[in-house]
């Protein structure tokens, strides 16, 4: 089983920055990706990473805004998010262990933290 701790969320002004970081038991997972979840939406995906060779795949609202990566050797992904707004507000989780279908599916992946929030205020 893999466990996944959460870090680094906190409230920032619109523009800002935060770099989350989720560390990890064990990094053989094949994927890690965050997630996000605002009051009264669903789960939706932001990006995801392979953890063998770095590959990095994002969501349309996180492209040339965020960047996913992996420090193998720390067992930590880091997601640096660039020029909040206040539609980034959520709790942000990070999970592991993908088992089929879409990277940014929640519903593709077994293990899961216990989230961080973030807030953006203007």
């Amino acid at each position: 089983a893999q466990v996944l701790v959460e870090s680094g969320g906190g409230s920032v002004q619109v523009g800002g920055s935060l770099r989350l970081s989720c560390a990890a038991s064990a990094l053989t997972t094949n994927f890690i990706g965050w997630f996000r979840q605002a009051p009264g939406k669903a789960r939706e995906g932001v990006a995801a990473v392979a953890t063998a060779d770095g590959s990095a795949f994002y969501d349309d609202s996180a492209k040339g805004r965020f960047t996913i990566a992996r420090d193998n050797a720390k067992k930590t992904v880091f997601l640096q998010m660039n020029r909040l707004q206040p539609e980034d507000s959520a709790i942000y989780y990070c999970a592991a262990e993908h088992i089929g279908g879409s990277l940014l599916s929640p519903n593709g992946y077994k293990y899961w933290g216990q989230g961080t929030q973030v807030t953006v205020s203007s």
